[in-house]
């Protein structure tokens, strides 16, 4: 029973169905049917003794995986692609003995690892692009809308809530490029032979140099790729590994950033994640709402972040033309990169489309720390009413310290406009505070930032993209 097997938490609780299967056992080893396919096709059409009778046996057997008569094999051989050679041939009986003619196992280890790596980085760059755009509308609705912002996690000058999330949004994009990059640049291993060097193919066509070029560059275009590497060993460089799993490592640094500021926001009571009427905060605390959704997906970005290392740890112990260090480590860390990012953003897409803002919990923060942020304006208008700058320089600078003491030692709030307003020095009345102390004041270009950036930067790529827009996301647990 399987209660009684490790389950990887990745599939059973977090990440979607399209990338667990993506990563599966089953399209594993379809994919390296459909690279037999192509390479015998493509020998075939280059002229070697492959027959069309042979090509429909074994596209009739694409989807017919006999995995147990592989397993079984495998105990014996203690070779996976060998075990899977075999099984298929005994699929294909008439096509059995030109099933991976001339190629080594990397022909079809290699090319999968890279066609599930770039199915896997579209899938993301869907999810992506549905988290851009949630932000982008959260932007856009709270634009006007004036907060504190923060520096040291102490209250800085006024911001926007709307270009806060700005500043999330230029993070995702610019992951977003990079994963663009990766995506259009990708190229297969190819047909490169046991070390590279294509001796195998060369011998299969009597020495034709330009037939084994060809044979290359066919087998990529019936795999949906412009071209292969030019030069590998027995593998494909595994600096690619690392330079992709850099990358979803680098989402996840975006998203734990996000999620971090949204959990410190919820302490304060400013902005809070969705939270279900018959969800539970805390065993022990009845009342709390706690920021579980974020705080999951700091947890798996942590998991990430730090899985990344093991491909630089591949890539850079690898010996020559190739060592086998590398398999088991790649079977665990790319699979599971994949599947921890898918559900990173997931769960990115449910919170940012149902962030609640508490407006009037955030003007209450504001006007507690106001006071102090107006005390230059104030100073400029009474000089403007024949003040002398530097008497009342000193005289703010006395009841701010005032102020202060009587808020921390004694709770009180902030009285530092009501001291301002009884000094007739500043001959200044309530509502002429009143107009400076408008919050909208204080924000700057905040709102005209958002505008500029979601129109020069964020809707070309939702433009480029909208046919990937509309994703909902209901989360298992």
């Amino acid at each position: 029973m399987n209660e009684f097997r490790y389950q990887n938490p990745l599939i059973e609780r977090y990440c979607s169905k399209e990338m667990s299967e993506l990563f599966s056992d089953y399209n594993k080893f379809k994919t390296w049917r459909k690279l037999w396919i192509a390479l015998a096709e493509a020998q075939m059409e280059l002229g070697l003794n492959i027959t069309q009778e042979q090509i429909d046996e074994m596209k009739k057997n694409l989807d017919n995986l006999n995995l147990e008569d592989a397993k079984k094999i495998e105990k014996e051989t203690r070779h996976d692609v060998m075990s899977h050679i075999k099984a298929y041939g005994m699929l294909c009986p008439k096509a059995k003995g030109i099933i991976h003619l001339g190629a080594t196992s990397a022909f079809v280890g290699d090319n999968t690892d890279l066609i599930l790596m770039f199915e896997g980085m579209n899938i993301i760059s869907k999810k992506l692009v549905n988290l851009i755009n949630n932000l982008k509308e959260f932007a856009i609705k709270y634009k006007d809308t004036p907060t504190l912002g923060f520096t040291h996690f102490q209250p800085a000058q006024l911001t926007t809530v709307g270009k806060r999330a700005c500043l999330w949004i230029q993070d995702l994009i610019l992951d977003f490029y990079d994963l663009q990059y990766r995506i259009e640049n990708l190229k297969l291993r190819g047909v490169k032979g046991t070390t590279g060097t294509q001796a195998s193919f060369l011998n299969l066509f009597n020495g034709n140099h330009d037939k084994v070029k060809m044979l290359d560059q066919i087998l990529c275009e019936k795999m949906g790729f412009k071209g292969s590497y030019f030069v590998t060993g027995q593998t494909y460089s595994r600096k690619i590994d690392y330079q992709i799993l850099s990358l979803l490592s680098s989402i996840a640094q975006t998203m734990h950033k996000i999620t971090n500021d949204i959990r410190l926001l919820q302490s304060l009571k400013e902005i809070e994640e969705p939270f279900e009427d018959t969800q539970i905060g805390s065993s022990a605390m009845p009342y709390k709402r706690n920021p579980m959704r974020c705080e999951r997906i700091s947890s798996l970005c942590k998991y990430l972040i730090s899985n990344s290392l093991n491909p630089a740890l591949i890539f850079s112990t690898q010996w020559l033309e190739r060592t086998l260090d590398d398999s088991a480590n790649r079977r665990i860390s790319i699979p599971e990169s994949f599947l921890a990012i898918d559900a990173i953003l997931e769960i990115g897409i449910n919170v940012t489309d149902g962030l609640v803002v508490y407006e009037k919990v955030i003007n209450k923060h504001i006007q507690e720390e106001l006071p102090f942020m107006a005390t230059e304006t104030i100073l400029m208008e009474a000089v403007k009413r024949g003040g002398d700058r530097q008497e009342l320089h000193e005289k703010i600078r006395s009841y701010s310290m005032k102020v202060t003491q009587e808020i921390k030692l004694e709770g009180k709030k902030n009285n530092l406009i009501e001291y301002i307003l009884e000094d007739e020095e500043f001959k200044l009345k309530k509502e002429d505070i009143d107009i400076i102390m408008d919050p909208k004041n204080f924000i700057g270009r905040a709102p005209q930032q958002v505008d500029e950036f979601i129109e020069n930067e964020v809707n070309p790529i939702l433009n480029r993209y909208k046919e990937l827009l509309g994703l909902k996301i209901n989360l298992k647990v």
